[in-house]
């Protein structure tokens, strides 16, 4: 449970403007806190589920990154304790990832599952529009090397961080989340201008 110095409020019922807060003042902390509380959580459902440490490391470290950006832009909706939110999001990344190893997915269907983080998006259809690889290429050296690693070649962060020379594997995860938030925002804006022109 995060300690309740960190926020104003018991964990259980934290507002997610006091979650906000909380974070903009001391992220470090915070994020800390959340990790104790959570990532036990998220390390024994992966280990049950199939996976290893790293794997557990890596989904977990993509749902913080999620759960803050969320949190800081004000679009967080907490129904629960933070640690719980996280942690679900954690579950659901790493049911994914079992799906796509199941299928052997290749790097396009991978991604198209990455971008695909709301129900309610749709990634483009095939026909003439450009290829997830075409997308990719769109995003520059570093997003593209950085993406086919994860995704194509199935790297653990912390190899991608020694690799490609990120500071950590905590900058590695948020450069991830960067470049697939880059592609996102392109496939919609091709997608939206496909259908409306």
């Amino acid at each position: 449970m995060l300690a309740p110095e960190l926020l104003p409020v018991s964990p259980s019922a934290v507002p997610a403007d006091a979650l906000r807060r909380a974070l903009l003042a001391d992220r470090a902390r915070v994020l800390t806190a959340l990790y104790a509380d959570a990532f036990p959580l998220v390390r024994r459902y992966v280990r049950r589920h199939g996976g290893a440490a790293e794997d557990a490391q890596d989904v977990f470290h993509e749902a913080l990154v999620i759960f803050y950006e969320k949190a800081v832009a004000g679009t967080l909706a907490l129904t629960g304790p933070p640690g719980v939110y996280v942690a679900g999001i954690a579950r659901n990344r790493w049911r994914r990832e079992l799906e796509r190893r199941q299928r052997g997915a290749p790097l396009t269907d991978e991604l198209a599952d990455a971008l695909t983080d709301d129900p309610g998006e749709v990634p483009p259809a095939e026909g003439n529009q450009l290829t997830m690889i075409e997308y990719v290429e769109r995003l520059g050296a570093r997003c593209r090397d950085l993406l086919v690693s994860f995704y194509y070649f199935r790297q653990p962060l912390e190899q991608i961080t020694r690799t490609h020379a990120y500071g950590s594997v905590r900058s590695a995860t948020v450069q991830k989340y960067k470049c697939l938030e880059r592609l996102r925002t392109a496939v919609r804006h091709l997608t939206r201008d496909h259908f409306t022109a």
